[in-house]
């Protein structure tokens, strides 16, 4: 069972500090590694992938012998998506009673989607080992921190937020050990470039002797285009449908991407240059973005300008209409042209799987992929061609339907960094560091990145496998 999984934890040399890979390495998912040092066992993140096929590949490996929950000092994390913060209420299943540290603006959004990660495990009988009473303990022992601000969180840990530029509240986690015998950066995932939505993420440090860093894209081939030419790319794609009276459906992650595009699409609208058509937002997209509305400081700078100074808020523009219910989404489907917005952004769950059901088969309609597709998703079989899909229908029963929909990828809308971006933050990181650890993505692409920075940089780095420790001290 799940829970026998965490146990009394072994014990090891006191004279160095480690760090073991329990998900999130070589794979993009369930992010989630210990930190031990002599005296401290901190938890950086503690996601689930939500395309995995089974226990094992959808939780956190927290079996691993260094590992005890009764020696855990804290859990930091870097920001709210379900990969790096889903299975924290699990640890309060189990006996936790530490704190949980991140910024404001990742606690309100991390408690948003792991209700709506429970809602709809429920809903289609696939149970979760916690429960709603375990985010309310989670939100409890919840400390918020400011960007810059330094907190002790355990005997020799002093930890840093800074923006990561990936979405609102975002952080990359900077650990002071010690008496600063060693400085350790964990990115999280990262944008290295300023977006509509946030400023891009942060480079300068006091210290900084290794550091984590995601690969999301880190695949020599993974050149994405401007943020520009993804935006003209996108209103062509939307121009098109609606002209042949079709629908564009967007499976998009509520928190980050929808509102990039929300942003986009008003002001594309509002300056003619799209026509005005409704754009429906389905799933907790809504409330995410209420959430952006309510933390403004950490928003981009013409963001919060347009807010406070020219008193126009994209996010709340006629445009936009709240889905509320399976009657309304029957309309949607079967009325004017329009743009659906619909989580959940790889189409393992949620109402975007229900709007392709229903669109799939009309070749006037339009899916656009602009969001990272995981192995094993719905949404990465349909972006990789397959014309014939075996879902359930409203009755339960099992269906074929042929994709006759067009079906579109634009990169360029991406939280995160793309192959240059990654180089380039590698080369700007200050000072630079002795060792990089790359995480969060393909196994070739963690590999490719990490040889190249260490070509290009000459930095020491090191690719780590779930189950691996490594010596950083």
């Amino acid at each position: 069972t799940l829970g026998a999984r965490i146990h009394q934890g072994g014990k090891y040399d006191n004279d160095w500090t480690r760090l073991t890979a329990m998900g999130g390495f070589k794979e993009v998912g369930r992010s989630c590694m210990l930190l031990q040092t002599p005296n401290s066992r901190v938890l950086l993140d503690c996601g689930v992938n939500v395309a995995g096929q089974d226990e094992k590949s959808s939780f956190p490996m927290l079996g691993v012998p260094e590992f005890s929950i009764q020696d855990l000092d804290a859990v930091v994390v870097s920001h709210a998506h379900l990969d790096h913060c889903g299975f924290i209420p699990y640890l309060y299943h189990y006996g936790y009673e530490g704190p949980v540290y991140c910024t404001s603006a990742t606690r309100d959004l991390m408690t948003l989607l792991q209700l709506d990660y429970i809602d709809i495990a429920h809903r289609e009988n696939n149970p979760l080992p916690f429960n709603v009473k375990h985010v309310q303990k989670m939100i409890k022992h919840t400390i918020t921190l400011d960007y810059g601000v330094v907190t002790d969180i355990s005997p020799d840990i002093k930890l840093t937020l800074h923006n990561a530029g990936h979405i609102l509240g975002s952080a990359m986690c900077h650990f002071h050990i010690g008496d600063g015998a060693h400085n350790l950066l964990y990115t999280g995932d990262f944008k290295y470039e300023r977006s509509r939505l946030l400023e891009p993420a942060t480079t300068r440090f006091p210290r900084v002797e290794s550091c984590i860093m995601e690969s999301t894209y880190g695949g020599h081939e993974d050149v994405t285009p401007s943020r520009n030419n993804a935006e003209k790319e996108l209103m062509k794609t939307i121009y098109k449908t609606l002209k042949r009276g079709g629908k564009v459906l967007v499976p998009v992650f509520a928190v980050g991407r929808a509102q990039e595009l929300m942003i986009v699409l008003e002001e594309y609208m509002r300056h003619g240059m799209v026509e005005e058509v409704p754009i429906h937002l389905d799933g907790m997209i809504w409330e995410a973005t209420a959430v952006h509305t309510a933390r403004p400081e950490y928003l981009s700078k013409d963001l919060r300008d347009q807010i406070f100074h020219m008193g126009r808020n994209p996010f709340i523009a006629e445009s936009f209409n709240k889905v509320q219910n399976n009657a309304e989404r029957k309309q949607i489907v079967e009325g004017e042209p329009s743009i659906i917005l619909s989580t959940s952004g790889m189409m393992t769950g949620g109402n975007s799987v229900e709007y392709f059901k229903w669109l799939c088969e009309d070749k006037n309609n339009s899916i656009v992929f602009v969001g990272y597709q995981s192995e094993g998703s719905l949404g990465r079989k349909i972006q990789k061609g397959h014309k014939e899909i075996p879902l359930e229908d409203e009755t339960g029963k099992k269906r074929i339907y042929n994709v006759k929909m067009d079906v579109k990828t634009i990169e360029g809308f991406s939280g995160h960094s793309n192959r240059r971006q990654l180089m380039e933050f590698a080369k700007r990181l200050h000072p630079r560091p002795d060792k990089i650890i790359t995480c969060h993505g393909d196994p070739y692409k963690t590999v490719d990145l990490a040889s190249s920075i260490h070509r290009s940089y000459k930095v020491e780095t090191k690719t780590p496998l779930i189950l691996e420790a490594t010596r950083l001290q």
